[in-house]
């Protein structure tokens, strides 16, 4: 990224987190349907119905796929609930279908902002009807302060369920500590480079050193026979894996953001490589949304396109 690029992702992080402004925007009755016409390309729509459509037009071209209620940080009980009970309807929906399928979550959308116990109750829940549908699932990763949580969540639901697995981010120094504490665990790992903002003590920058980190981890992966999930749209680290004869490996999946590089994504899939679409719907699409155009900042060129030629 050019420094001004850099800036502008990184004042994205800032307001994405800003309460105030995300109630303001969802009040509005201008702005929050003028806004939802550009989200469109990256979230199926806000209802489950919605999510499955699109899951299955993917399924349908051959690609596998992750479908994911959007949501986090639910802070009361009854909210938790209630999240838990969508994921088990899109698990049911899913199974019905027949689709080959993942179903990905953040552990603060279905209890961890009220106890750890009970995100466990639910991951729990969530991880037997998942088995009982031929579905697995995907912890997603949250801000730093939230990942010994989260690993250790995952540990304990990895004792009975094999079909969870659990995301990374690569740009966190203590990444490599992680990985390493996980390899023995059977699910699968999907490796992001990581949207959050964090402290700079804390991380390494997007940069050819991450890139370069990032290829090192797939290895690694590989070279413990673990599935992974290379969950990025940088040309340059699919490149170096495909001179490296990694990419087709049966152990591997190339997984990409609905609404983001589907020219890619076709192509690699034509090369027979193992393609995964992630595809969200809901409500709260504000925060996902806002990290998509933070990761890519040319994103914003597309977005606002998009609510113009909606608008006219």
């Amino acid at each position: 990224m050019y420094t001004s690029e850099k800036r502008f992702s990184n004042s994205l992080k800032s307001i994405a987190r800003d309460q105030h402004l995300k109630t303001y925007l969802q009040n509005s009755s201008e702005l929050y349907p003028l806004l939802a016409k550009g989200a469109k390309r990256f979230v199926a729509g806000e209802r489950r119905e919605d999510g499955l459509v699109r899951a299955k037009e993917f399924h349908t071209q051959g690609h596998a796929v992750s479908l994911e209620y959007i949501g986090e940080n639910t802070i009361t009980k009854e909210e938790c609930v209630r999240s838990k009970e969508e994921f088990k309807g899109l698990i049911t929906d899913l199974g019905r279908l027949g689709m080959k399928a993942t179903v990905s979550f953040d552990l603060s959308h279905i209890g961890m902002m009220v106890s750890d116990d009970l995100a466990f109750i639910h991951l729990e829940e969530l991880a037997s009807a998942a088995a009982k549908n031929g579905i697995s699932l995907m912890i997603s990763m949250e801000e730093s302060q939230k990942t010994d949580r989260i690993l250790s969540l995952y540990k304990r639901i990895s004792k009975t369920h094999s079909n969870v697995g659990i995301t990374l981010q690569v740009h966190l120094n203590r990444t490599s500590i992680d990985l390493e504490d996980i390899l023995s665990l059977s699910g699968n790992i999907r490796l992001v480079k990581g949207a959050y903002q964090e402290g700079e003590e804390q991380y390494i920058p997007r940069s050819s050193e991450l890139n370069n980190r990032y290829i090192h981890f797939v290895t690694t992966c590989l070279e413990h026979d673990h599935p992974i999930s290379v969950a990025t749209h940088d040309e340059t680290i699919l490149t170096e894996l495909k001179k490296k004869d990694l990419l087709r490996n049966p152990r591997v999946e190339v997984e990409m953001l609905d609404g983001v590089r589907p020219d890619l994504l076709r192509r690699l899939h034509d090369e027979d490589v193992n393609t995964k679409v992630y595809v969200t719907y809901g409500s709260e699409w504000y925060l996902y949304v806002v990290h998509r155009i933070a990761e890519y900042p040319p994103n914003i060129y597309t977005f606002i396109s998009d609510v113009i030629e909606e608008s006219m």
